[in-house]
């Protein structure tokens, strides 16, 4: 048997508005980066929409072993940290490698949007100081420096925070299903 599909709950997002790439906003931003500005913005905004009505058990549930919502929130605000550390020219710090392997601590709702939201919110204020950075600037990834490009992090972390994103709000269904 199914379960139910699982309603979108209310957001305080209007779910009229069209989604930040269509807003006409960040216009003064070069269009890479506000590229990216606008995926995160869209992460922040679906995130709250799936995750704002769960409770702290439900956030830290593996329905059917899937990650759960608290260690995807986790991942995407610190992966997006780690990735700007690269675009950055930086390799990890050793704060964020211990970091690295903590996201599937269960967490408390607070500090989980806490960490969430201020994640996205200054990794959006790092892609913007990036903006004027030439896209081709060469860059090195990890312990093994993976060659890649100022450009290519950037565009990674808008495709991997939507990724993750796609997957809290998979899991959120089937915990709201589940109710």
């Amino acid at each position: 048997m199914k379960p139910e599909a699982a309603a979108a709950p209310k957001s305080a997002v209007s779910a009229n508005q069209p989604e930040p790439w269509l807003r006409g906003t960040h216009s003064e931003i070069p269009a890479l980066a506000r590229a990216v500005v606008h995926a995160l913005e869209l992460a922040a905004e679906d995130a709250q929409r799936w995750t704002a009505e769960l409770s702290e058990e439900e956030l830290n549930r593996q329905p059917m072993g899937l990650p759960s919502i608290a260690w995807q929130m986790r991942h995407m605000a610190r992966s997006v940290d780690r990735l700007l550390s690269y675009a950055e020219g930086r390799q990890l710090s050793e704060g964020q490698l211990l970091a690295l392997h903590s996201e599937g601590e269960p967490g408390t709702t607070d500090a989980l949007q806490a960490e969430f939201h201020t994640g996205l919110q200054d990794g959006m204020l790092r892609v913007i100081a990036l903006a004027h950075v030439d896209a081709a600037t060469p860059r090195g990834v990890g312990r093994r420096h993976l060659p890649t490009t100022v450009g290519g992090l950037l565009v990674h972390v808008a495709d991997h925070t939507q990724r993750h994103v796609g997957q809290l709000v998979t899991t959120a269904k089937l915990v709201h299903a589940a109710r």
